[in-house]
């Protein structure tokens, strides 16, 4: 009997990881490719992007079963399911679609442990009750919400500046260390580079313009502020659940949640002192490739 081997997907917006498992559980190969996210799901980048981590995966060896999260999730799976098993060689009730945030709480907690806060491109909590229901506050969106993410973080730091321009538009953002830098990542200083990078780019772009928020922190004092305010928005996602569901230990993570020590550190200074906080690196691909394996394990002939 050949090995099982178990497929793990976490797909977010500025990057999408994969993993397979082999028995008992070892993570025996991964890899990244650009992000995406399901909001995408008829823009082409989905295919694109699953077709090349299946030829990375595939290199590894043919996976039995597929366990995929993704951000932008919707009700709609199965374009997903067929997405995913066609270049892999596998009929789509071979793949579960879930969220991202299911597979990166099933890498922090056991169901019914605690709550988890994550911080990527967007933002959103999660709590996985003991039955194994799946509650959620946040994750509306960039449109709406997403308070404390990297898009938040991004489109923040771009409101300030051209506020200010708007009140000295003879190059004033020269003496601002967070002008520069974000100017430097866009490509110039003009309105038409940010409206371009802004409206032309993607969800994951302006998540990584984030990184140069957190860069200039140190000497710009706005960009601390931002970044503070994102502790901040971080930290009211924490307190809904709480009050929802009870006082339980929190886990930050995420690639947003790790841009600066100011996040964590102010969304500690604002949930209550009793509550358990943690920085965690979530490797939810990992999880999925564990749960992707168990299903392939549970499938084959005794």
């Amino acid at each position: 009997m050949s090995t099982a081997l178990g497929l793990g997907i976490d797909a977010g917006g500025t990057q999408t990881r994969w993993a397979l498992a082999a028995p008992p559980g070892t993570i025996v190969a991964e890899g990244a490719v650009r992000g995406m996210s399901a909001l995408q799901l008829h823009e082409g980048v989905v295919g694109e992007t699953l077709s090349e981590l299946a030829s990375a995966a595939l290199a590894h060896g043919r996976p039995a079963r597929v366990y995929a999260g993704f951000t932008g999730l919707g009700r709609d799976v199965e374009p997903l399911r067929t997405l995913i098993g066609e270049p892999l060689d596998l009929a789509p009730d071979a793949v579960t679609v879930t969220s991202d945030i299911d597979i990166a709480y099933r890498d922090i907690f056991s169901p019914g442990e605690g709550y988890v806060v994550y911080a990527g491109t967007g933002s959103v909590v999660a709590f996985i009750d003991a039955s194994g229901a799946l509650h959620r506050a946040g994750g509306r969106g960039v449109a709406l919400d997403d308070g404390g993410g990297g898009y938040w973080i991004a489109r923040e730091a771009l409101r300030y500046i051209w506020r200010a321009d708007d009140e000295e538009p003879d190059g004033a953002w020269r003496e601002s260390p967070l002008a520069i830098a974000l100017f430097e990542q866009i490509g110039g200083a003009g309105w038409s580079h940010t409206h371009r990078y802004v409206y032309g780019g993607d969800r994951g772009d302006m998540g990584r313009l984030a990184l140069a928020v957190a860069k200039v922190a140190g000497e710009d004092p706005v960009a601390r502020e931002i970044l503070a305010a994102a502790g901040r928005e971080l930290a009211r996602l924490a307190l809904v659940m709480t009050r929802r569901h009870g006082p339980r230990p929190v886990a930050l993570t995420g690639r947003a949640a790790q841009l600066h020590p100011l996040i964590f550190e102010s969304m500690r200074a604002t949930i209550p002192p009793a509550t358990q906080l943690e920085l965690r690196v979530s490797s939810g691909h990992h999880a999925a490739a564990r749960l992707a394996l168990r299903a392939a394990q549970r499938s084959q002939p005794a």
